[in-house]
């Protein structure tokens, strides 16, 4: 079984009010990561996502492209230790 990480990534540009973390969880889900997304009140969308590294890695592709609507300028990524108590993504309606 491979190894759980965690990763926490900021993504700025023009990625609130396109569907942002809608396309996160669902390409979190299809990864099978485990984790959140959320609006932050400085207009940037924070991730925290748990799983296999190579599907972590995966996942960070889709952020820097974002939804069609959306103008990604960076993807921050900090490592963390995975909280595992998560059993699903979710999108969050609060910043964490």
């Amino acid at each position: 079984m491979a190894a759980i990480i965690a990763r926490r990534f900021l993504i700025s540009g023009r990625v609130q009010g396109v569907f942002f973390r809608w396309f996160a969880k669902e390409r979190a889900d299809s990864l099978s990561l485990k984790g959140w997304v959320c609006n932050l009140p400085d207009g940037k969308v924070e991730v925290w996502a748990e799983g296999e590294e190579d599907k972590i890695r995966e996942l960070r592709s889709h952020l820097q492209q974002g939804p069609p609507e959306a103008y990604v300028t960076s993807v921050q990524e900090t490592e963390e230790e995975p909280r595992r108590i998560y059993t699903n993504f979710s999108i969050s309606h609060f910043y964490r």
